[in-house]
């Protein structure tokens, strides 16, 4: 008991500290990559019905009447509005503790046997996330995870339990392990890369395991199912900033269109290219690619097209098409074409937005909807992937990414000593 006059204990909160991660392949053997697979196999399914709980919950506590009472009350009064939403979530348990807490009575049986209690907490925080986006009305609905798409990741919360990754010193040889339910998954870890040796040189939050299918069992690093596994460490600190990425100062205009990026820096001549234009080849590969698969399903079900190549109404029949070898083998082989035009992807728009951070640290862009431009171009938007460019621009360090509003254009023949077209918020006649 707390003697009178005895100061109370207080806890220091947990600070957030910069984060980056660095992938590094694994080496699995056949025993290895049989038993990962179970451990996967034994997460989708507590996955599924740690979602399945907190979707009914999800569902009574929208049917209560309290959620309308809460929901009527005005937009204005925040405060009110927002301890009547949270009332409603602890009194149907639609909370991250409470999630965290029904996961207990699931992880039984043969499922704790795969699955550690940490690992699982950080399940039941996924399912939590996703059903949350249906609470806030940013998503429609949730996806349950099906055999055959698999579970392709889990992730720890903490470095000193369950799923993690050692280092050894550099007296005994340097190399890295991940371990996770007794087994040592070998790393590898190319030391002459200045970017994994910058990376190994930080403290580690928690370790990722990932799946991913490879091209055919035959490829380099693929087991018997034909697919690979990497681990993600997620580190403390900064990345690695090359010395060839340079920094500079001053005010770059930018103009970014579904497929183009105009800049127009303060001191510098104004430019304007396509964005990505090195991923034409790419998508024309993937493009024969689903041309072949196509060819393949037309063999294989001849009864569903009519004599014009049309596909025949079913009404509310369902179809069932049989899908040959060939046709899975170039499923896959498209699904790692697509895999490396994203990764080519995201090579071209980091080298891109160095380019654009030589040319200054302040970004003036246009806030515009990035969404809204998959209706009207889709293909060029699904190439080139604009939004995810500036993405990448907002987490950059040492910038500053100002959004400005468009102002309606003068009608054809009328004057206008209005400022200028795009005019940055905040920042008055710049």
């Amino acid at each position: 008991m707390k003697k009178k006059g005895q100061a109370t204990k207080t806890h220091p909160r947990a600070t957030s500290t910069p984060t980056f991660l660095l992938e590094l392949p694994l080496q699995v053997n056949a025993g290895q990559a049989r038993r990962v697979r179970a451990h996967l196999e034994a997460a989708r399914q507590l996955y599924n019905a740690i979602l399945s709980l907190g979707q009914r919950r999800l569902r009574r506590m929208r049917a209560d009447p309290a959620w309308q009472e809460a929901r009527s009350i005005p937009r204005t009064d925040k405060a009110e509005r927002a301890a009547a939403f949270s009332a409603l979530r602890r009194a149907h348990g639609f909370t991250e503790a409470a999630f965290h807490h029904t996961v207990k009575g699931l992880r039984v049986g043969w499922i704790a046997e795969h699955v550690e209690a940490v690992l699982a907490q950080t399940l039941a925080s996924r399912a939590y996330r996703a059903l949350n986006r249906v609470c806030l009305g940013q998503a429609r609905r949730v996806r349950f995870k099906s055999r055959g798409r698999g579970f392709s990741s889990v992730e720890n919360k903490r470095h000193d339990t369950g799923l993690r990754f050692v280092l050894q010193p550099p007296e005994k040889g340097n190399a890295g392990f991940l371990l996770w339910n007794g087994d040592c998954l070998p790393a590898l870890i190319d030391w002459e890369d200045e970017v994994a040796a910058h990376g190994l040189r930080h403290r580690i939050k928690y370790a990722r395991l990932l799946q991913r299918p490879a091209s055919s069992p035959r490829a380099a690093g693929a087991d018997a199912e034909g697919d690979c596994y990497g681990v993600q460490l997620v580190l403390e600190g900064t990345p690695l900033r090359k010395p060839k990425h340079t920094v500079g100062q001053g005010i770059v205009g930018a103009d970014l269109g579904p497929s183009t990026l105009a800049l127009v820096p303060q001191q510098g001549e104004a430019s304007l290219q396509v964005l990505c234009t090195e991923l034409t080849p790419d998508a024309k590969a993937i493009r024969r690619l689903q041309r072949r698969m196509d060819r393949q399903r037309r063999a294989a079900n001849p009864e569903h097209y009519d004599e014009k190549g049309r596909l025949k109404k079913q009404g509310a029949r369902k179809r069932r098409w049989k899908l040959s070898k060939r046709y899975h083998a170039t499923r896959r082989q498209k699904a790692s074409r697509e895999r490396r035009l994203a990764a080519h992807r995201k090579s071209l728009h980091g080298r891109k937005v160095h380019e654009v951070m030589a040319l200054g640290n302040t970004i003036i862009l246009e806030k515009i909807s990035y969404k809204a431009w998959q209706k009207t171009f889709g293909k060029s938007v699904g190439l080139r992937a604009p939004g995810m460019f500036v993405a990448w621009l907002r987490v950059r360090p040492k910038r500053r990414l100002i959004f400005c509003r468009a102002r309606a254009r003068p009608h054809s023949g009328e004057v206008s000593n209005a400022a200028p077209y795009f005019q940055p918020k905040g920042m008055g006649g710049l």
